[in-house]
C-alpha cells in the first residue's frame, strides 16, 4: 500500500473547524487556529516544509494587508501618540524580561537579551486579524493601534539586528532590493490596478498575483540575507494603500485578496505557530513559564495602558490587551536564538509558549470584556492631546 500523507488532510480539517468554532463561540478565528495548532502538535502532528513556508508567507501577507489598512493622514496627525505607545510597548517588556532572566534566573547575557526581544513584541498579524474580524480596522482606534503595533515591531526588529545580526553582502542585497521594489511598486502599481482592467479580471486576478509576486521577492532575498520580510512588506502595504482605495473596483480587489488570504494561507500561519509549542518542555519549567508570562503582561500594561488612557480614553484597556499579544517576531527571535546556540531547547519552548499564550489569552479577554464602543460614540482622540 502506498504511503498516504495525512498532514494536509488534518491541516484542512483544522482550518475548517476553526471557522465553525469561531462563528459558534464568537471568538477570533486566529485564537482558535493557534489553540488547535497546539492540540495538533501535542498529538504528534509534525509540521512539514510546505506548511512552514506557507505559514511564513501567511505572516508576510497579513503584515502587508495590515499596512494597506493604515490611514496615512491619521498616522501623520497622530504620530506622537502611536510613537509613544509603540516605543514603550517595546521598551518596558524588553527591559523587564532581560533584568529578570539575567539577574534573577541567571540566564547568560545573550540568552536574556533574546528573551527580552522575544517577549517585547506585539503581533501585527494577530492585531490586524482581530481588528478586521471585529470591524474595528476602519475606526480611529484600530488605525492608531496598528500604527503603534508597527512601531513596537520596528523596535523589536532593530534590537534583534543591532544586538545579534552579522551583516553580510547578501544582507545589503536584501535591503537594496527591498528599497527598489517598494519605490517601483509605489510609483507604477497604478498600471496594474487600473480600474478598467480590474473590471475585466475578476477571475484572472492579476492584481492579487502581482501582490503575491512582490511579497515572494521580499521572502527570497530576506532568506538570502538572513533577514525577514515583515518590515518591507508592511511598508509596501502602507505605501500601496492608496491603490486599494481609489475606486470601488480597487477596494474590491483588497476584499478579494483578504478572502484568498483567510481561506488557507493565514490560517496556516496561526496553526503552525501553535504547533511549535512543546507542552512537555513547558511543563518541565512551568514556574518560569508563568513568571515570564506575567512579566510580559504586566510590563505591557505599564508601557501601554497609561498612554492609551490619555490618547484613546474609550479603548485604553482594549488597546493594552491587544498590544500584549505576540507571535511573529517573538517566534522569529526565539528560533534565531535556538539556531544560533544562544538558548537551549527548554528556554526556546518556554519563550515560544509564552509568546503563543500572549497571542491567545489577552486577545480572548479583550474581545470578551473590553470591546470598544462603536466609532460614532467615541470621544474625539484630539481631546486626549
Amino acid at each position: 500500500m502506498h504511503h498516504v500523507d495525512i498532514v494536509p488532510l488534518v491541516a484542512g480539517l483544522l482550518v475548517f473547524l476553526s471557522s465553525l468554532l469561531s462563528l459558534e463561540l464568537g471568538m477570533s478565528v486566529a485564537i482558535i487556529e493557534i489553540v488547535l495548532g497546539v492540540v495538533a502538535g501535542s498529538m504528534g502532528l509534525k509540521t512539514e516544509e510546505w506548511m512552514i513556508y506557507l505559514a511564513n508567507f501567511g505572516g508576510i501577507l497579513l503584515t502587508f494587508l495590515a499596512g494597506t489598512e493604515i490611514d496615512m493622514p491619521l498616522m501623520k496627525e497622530k504620530f506622537k501618540e502611536s510613537f509613544l505607545i509603540g516605543t514603550f510597548s517595546f521598551l518596558v517588556p524588553f527591559v523587564g524580561t532581560f533584568l529578570y532572566t539575567h539577574f534573577i534566573y541567571h540566564w547568560t547575557l545573550q540568552a536574556s537579551l533574546i528573551a527580552g526581544v522575544a517577549l517585547s513584541t506585539t503581533s501585527l498579524a494577530v492585531v490586524y486579524s482581530v481588528l478586521v474580524e471585529t470591524g474595528l480596522s476602519k475606526t480611529q482606534i484600530g488605525k492608531l493601534l496598528m500604527a503603534a503595533t508597527f512601531i513596537t515591531d520596528i523596535g523589536t526588529a532593530l534590537a534583534l539586528s543591532i544586538l545579534f545580526a552579522k551583516p553580510t553582502l547578501y544582507t545589503g542585497v536584501f535591503i537594496i532590493i527591498s528599497i527598489i521594489v517598494i519605490i517601483l511598486a509605489t510609483r507604477y502599481s497604478h498600471l496594474v490596478f487600473d480600474s478598467r482592467r480590474v473590471k475585466k479580471s475578476s477571475v484572472i486576478e492579476p492584481e492579487i498575483k502581482y501582490v503575491f509576486l512582490l511579497l515572494l521577492v521580499f521572502m527570497y532575498f530576506a532568506n538570502l540575507g538572513d533577514g525577514h520580510a515583515v518590515l518591507p512588506a508592511f511598508l509596501l502595504g502602507l505605501l500601496m494603500s492608496k491603490h486599494f482605495s481609489e475606486t470601488s473596483e480597487t477596494k474590491t480587489v483588497r476584499n478579494r485578496l483578504r478572502t484568498v488570504a483567510y481561506a488557507i494561507i493565514t490560517p496556516m500561519f496561526f496553526i503552525v505557530g501553535g504547533m511549535r509549542v512543546s507542552i512537555p518542555m513547558i511543563l518541565s519549567a512551568a514556574g518560569l513559564f508563568m513568571i515570564l508570562f506575567v512579566i510580559k503582561i504586566v510590563a505591557k500594561f505599564i508601557g501601554v495602558y497609561f498612554l492609551a488612557r490619555k490618547y484613546i480614553p474609550n479603548g485604553s484597556m482594549y488597546t493594552t490587551l491587544l498590544m500584549s499579544t505576540g507571535l511573529t517576531f517573538g517566534t522569529i527571535a526565539s528560533v534565531f536564538g535556538l539556531n544560533s546556540g544562544l538558548i537551549d531547547q527548554v528556554q526556546y519552548s518556554v519563550l515560544v509558549g509564552v509568546v503563543i499564550a500572549s497571542a491567545v489569552i489577552p486577545t480572548f479577554i479583550a474581545q470578551k470584556w473590553f470591546m470598544p464602543v462603536e466609532e460614532e460614540d467615541l470621544v474625539d482622540m484630539n481631546n486626549g492631546d
